[in-house]
């Protein structure tokens, strides 16, 4: 019996008894992927001591079961019961110690963004720091569905969180470009929806200082972002911005370290080529007129614009993509 009351002696045994007694933590989340919480991966056998009628301690050997997290889709969201009431619990959700109400806040406010995001519109700013810090969060489960929560408020509200884009913006970049493949992911389309929501005019100049980040990987995500946002500009767009500011970005990515960088400054460098080669199209009034407009090649175009060295790496890019096109469809 006296080496059955030592296994409740040993260091840490109270704070597994307080674990194992508070039932909100066997709280499952319903949802289609399911991962089983990192602190919980195991199951652990708990000691819990209790006085018998005859003064001697019984000892109840309880099983801790395993946490599963399940994160629900977008599209499988279901409406809340109580509008009002999750407006006005909402923040003190958020700033929950409790990771199980904390999750259920931040599911909370994606509804709130499906189905009822103007009576969530005046507190974005209060929201969004929130968000944030639970994706800094180090538990899993709080900060995949914290990136579910940012995807969800980009698809909502678009250009509406463009002041309080920026935190949400580094913590995405930083989530994308990490090993934990699930967390990953889920960052990556995140971000996705941040191109596809936000405004390229007010997206591109946020983006562009993580082009030169010290971290590769941060370069690598957030060239793919830049190259995904520039094509929304449109033909017009993208002259009013400056054709010339985006080729000098794309060709600086030309020599980055990581491929995914690389790449991306291709896309983008074909894409820039189009435009530009639409510019050159005479209007219809302007053929008509005696004298023609003058139509400046790309790559006199590329050499004015770049150093010798880049205007001979873009055109390298450029000519030997559309030289494939051409051979391709021939």
């Amino acid at each position: 019996m006296s080496a059955l009351r030592d296994l409740n002696t040993i260091p840490g045994s109270e704070r597994k008894n307080e674990i194992c007694s508070k039932g909100g933590l066997t709280k499952p989340f319903a949802g289609n992927g399911t991962e089983i919480c990192e602190e919980c991966q195991k199951k652990n056998s708990v000691s819990l001591g209790a006085p018998s009628t005859n003064g001697e301690e019984v000892v109840n050997v309880v099983e801790v079961a395993n946490i599963e997290v399940e994160y629900i889709e977008s599209e499988k969201l279901n409406d809340l019961e109580d509008v009002d009431l999750s407006l006005k619990t909402l923040l003190t959700g958020l700033d929950s110690k409790d990771w199980v109400l904390l999750c259920e806040a931040l599911n909370t406010v994606r509804r709130l963004s499906i189905f009822h995001k103007e009576a969530m519109l005046d507190m974005l700013g209060d929201v969004i720091p929130l968000v944030v810090r639970s994706l800094k969060n180090p538990r899993s489960a709080v900060c995949k569905t914290a990136i579910m929560t940012s995807a969800d408020i980009f698809n909502a509200y678009n250009d509406n969180i463009v002041d309080s884009l920026d935190p949400l913006l580094v913590q995405l970049l930083l989530k994308s470009s990490q090993d934990k493949r699930f967390v990953c992911e889920a960052a990556e389309r995140a971000l996705v929806a941040m191109t596809t929501g936000v405004s390229p005019t007010l997206l591109l100049p946020m983006l562009q200082p993580y082009l030169k980040h010290k971290n590769p990987r941060i370069r690598a995500k957030a060239s793919m972002c830049f190259c995904r946002s520039v094509p929304r500009l449109g033909v017009e767009g993208t002259k009013a911005y400056g054709i010339d500011k985006l080729i000098q970005v794309a060709a600086s990515q030309l020599s980055d370290q990581l491929p995914e960088s690389r790449e991306a400054a291709r896309s983008l460098l074909l894409e820039l080529q189009t435009v530009y080669e639409k510019f050159q199209i005479p209007s219809p009034t302007a053929v008509s007129e005696e004298v023609q407009p003058e139509v400046d090649s790309w790559e006199n175009f590329c050499q004015s614009k770049l150093s010798p060295f880049s205007a001979q790496a873009v055109l390298r890019v450029t000519n030997i993509s559309r030289e494939g096109l051409v051979m391709g469809s021939s």
